[in-house]
């Protein structure tokens, strides 16, 4: 039965029906339907959406899952919010490792974007072969209180969050907020979802992303006053977490881009 739901839904290679056979699949489907904050997929080896919940549908503007499966990310996503998915998908499918709580922006529906960690672990058929993966991307939306913070760490984020600029670094954080590395590593998982790590780079291009739309400073301004060695930096982490050069963002945020 679990095997004619999925043929129904697409056609895809045998391999992956049979790994897909220990896959509680419609319960996953259900579970993640009740679930906005979200997206979850199933995809063969060719990448492609084998399974999907409501809110992968909404966040691509689609009037139903059959929409999307068969097809991959760059298929129904324009732009560098499709082609690099599409490719990290290849990447996992094609070496086998998993990609585990990778920060990026993605779309929550056509023209807006969130922060997302996204987790993609490859299936394999029994002799160990690559079929396919399955994973999520979940929101990071939700606002934490200053005052749930320790004073030490607040102060120090807000610090930061004024002067990007300055040379932080994980371990500047510690110092700074009084803590030991643990504990900060804890207390950044606890209120944010990140590690120390991805929440300064969060930080930072969060600043960027403003400036760029509110600002008509250079490209180079930006990426000194958001701590970032040099303009090719700058450029590499913002397009990396983002998945748009900074040009072509601010074209975007100035309503000139042909993807908006």
């Amino acid at each position: 039965m679990l095997r004619q739901n999925i043929e129904s839904r697409t056609m895809t290679e045998p391999a992956l029906l049979d790994a897909l056979q220990t896959i509680r699949i419609t319960v996953l489907e259900k579970l993640f339907d009740r679930n906005p904050d979200v997206a979850f997929f199933i995809k063969d080896k060719a990448g492609q959406y084998v399974v999907v919940n409501d809110s992968l549908v909404t966040r691509h503007g689609l009037k139903r899952k059959s929409d999307a499966l068969g097809k991959r990310p760059e298929d129904i996503c324009r732009g560098e919010f499709g082609s690099l998915p599409t490719e990290q998908d290849a990447a996992v499918i094609r070496s086998g490792k998993p990609l585990l709580d990778y920060l990026e922006l993605q779309w929550y529906r056509p023209g807006t974007a969130v922060w997302c960690l996204t987790s993609k672990l490859p299936l394999q058929d029994d002799n160990g072969n690559v079929v396919g993966l399955i994973g999520f991307s979940r929101d990071l939306r939700a606002p934490v209180a200053t005052t749930e913070i320790p004073l030490g760490f607040a102060t120090a984020l807000a610090d930061f969050e004024r002067d990007p600029s300055q040379n932080f670094s994980p371990a500047v954080l510690a110092t700074r907020s009084g803590l030991s590395h643990a504990r900060l590593a804890r207390l950044t998982k606890k209120f944010f979802s990140l590690t120390p790590s991805q929440l300064l780079a969060k930080t930072r291009v969060t600043v960027a992303s403003r400036l760029l739309s509110e600002t008509s400073l250079t490209i180079l301004e930006i990426a000194q006053r958001c701590g970032y060695t040099d303009q090719s930096a700058f450029t590499r982490g913002f397009q990396k977490l983002t998945r748009v050069a900074p040009t072509e963002y601010r074209r975007r945020e100035s309503g000139t881009s042909p993807n908006r």
